[in-house]
């Protein structure tokens, strides 16, 4: 790789660190915010914990198509310096929000710029050369896993101090940071499109990923491994409630979160160059079944080092779904659509961001936490058992057309 794409990375690592540091400061304590806003009942938090979790992913999984096809035809330097931006003032703003409505429609608003993350990896991956993006991506994702592991514990500590509406407006600053960040990048194209096609309609960026059905599940499953992973999101502060109790419960609910951002950091990286070696697919199917089986245990735990254990063993297996999901798009993808294709699976991520808080919501409120923890891990493994028989089926075709 050049000089100028390694500092292209090492910028935009710094950028990503900053994003999820700001975005998961909050999180922890969404649920708790929510309780200062009023008199409710533990239902009630619960329900509408979920509902404001999600609308933020609701109005991103419809504009994300539409960022990725705008970065393919314009720069996607530019879309990530308005993402920033229109992030941070709606979280600004999130700290005077005296209702809970006025907190839900701030997080729809800011879903509409939401996605900075995904597109900084497609700003890299069209970057990176096909043989090692897994490795590259998973080094930019230790940026964010960085921020994802130190922004719990930063926010825990701030709500604890200084309370949940002013950490609201310190975390903004982060994500201003951010965008001025990307400023010092330079956005170029490490391959040529002379001999190829330079600009796809959307009609057929759909095409071709209906004519690779591995290319489709991937896609699809991005759906399914979202819900999975954020069921639990937005009520664990509640379910480190009911383990730990209420003392320091910012503080304890960091921990649980960052705990996965661990494990996450270790190994994200080296499942990508996994990937790399011995096949996107196969790894991707491995990390799945991994998932599932570790998520099982979180829902029968009854002391908090045990829930901090299980969430550590998730980031080790969650790591590497990412670099090496993305990196089999940019293997699978022409370069002229690669920003759109990417973008539909940002879309199709966001789509399992939305159902998972809202299901996991629901299903606390009404079946316990347990129920939560043995659903999300039947997902994961159906998601690895769907990926493993596309790709069986894609071989099988494969070795008839000879």
């Amino acid at each position: 790789m050049d000089l100028q794409a390694t500092r292209n990375i090492r910028v935009m690592w710094f950028a990503n660190f900053f994003i999820s540091a700001s975005m998961t400061m909050v999180l922890p304590f969404i649920s708790l915010y929510i309780d200062t806003l009023g008199n409710f009942s533990t239902a009630y938090v619960q329900k509408w914990s979920g509902w404001i979790f999600a609308i933020t992913f609701v109005s991103a999984f419809l504009v994300a198509p539409i960022w990725g096809r705008i970065g393919d035809l314009y720069g996607r330097k530019k879309v990530l310096i308005i993402s920033a931006f229109g992030m941070g003032i709606c979280i600004f703003l999130m700290g005077f929000a005296t209702t809970v409505w006025q907190l839900f429609l701030l997080r729809l608003l800011m879903g509409v710029f939401t996605g900075f993350i995904p597109l900084s990896q497609a700003f890299i991956a069209t970057q990176t050369p096909k043989h090692i993006a897994g490795r590259v991506l998973g080094t930019l994702q230790t940026g964010s896993i960085t921020g994802s592991l130190m922004g719990p514990l930063i926010g825990g500590v701030l709500a604890d101090m200084i309370g949940f509406a002013a950490t609201f407006n310190w975390t903004s600053i982060a994500i201003f940071i951010s965008a001025f960040l990307v400023f010092f990048t330079t956005e170029y194209k490490i391959e040529s499109t002379t001999s190829g096609k330079t600009k796809y309609s959307s009609k057929e960026v759909i095409q071709h990923i209906f004519r690779n059905p591995v290319l489709l599940t991937i896609l699809l499953i991005s759906t399914l491994i979202q819900i999975a992973h954020f069921s639990i999101q937005p009520i664990l502060s509640l379910y480190v409630s009911e383990i730990h109790g209420p003392e320091n419960l910012a503080f304890f609910a960091g921990i649980a979160f960052s705990a996965a951002g661990v494990g996450n950091l270790m190994m994200s990286r080296n499942w990508g160059k996994l990937g790399d070696q011995y096949g996107h697919v196969k790894i991707l199917i491995i990390l799945l079944f991994l998932a599932g089986i570790v998520y099982l245990p979180g829902g029968f735990v009854t002391e908090m080092w045990q829930l901090v254990l299980v969430r550590f063993a998730l980031g080790i297996t969650i790591g590497g779904i990412i670099p090496v999901r993305i990196a089999y798009i940019r293997q699978e993808a022409p370069f002229a659509m690669q920003g759109e294709v990417l973008g539909y699976n940002t879309s199709l991520r966001f789509l399992g961001n939305v159902i998972g808080p809202v299901m996991g919501g629901l299903i606390a409120g009404y079946f316990g936490f347990t129920a939560v923890f043995v659903l999300t891990s039947a997902i994961l493994i159906l998601s690895g058992v769907i990926l493993l028989v596309a790709m069986t089926k894609k071989a099988h075709y494969a070795k008839e057309s000879y």
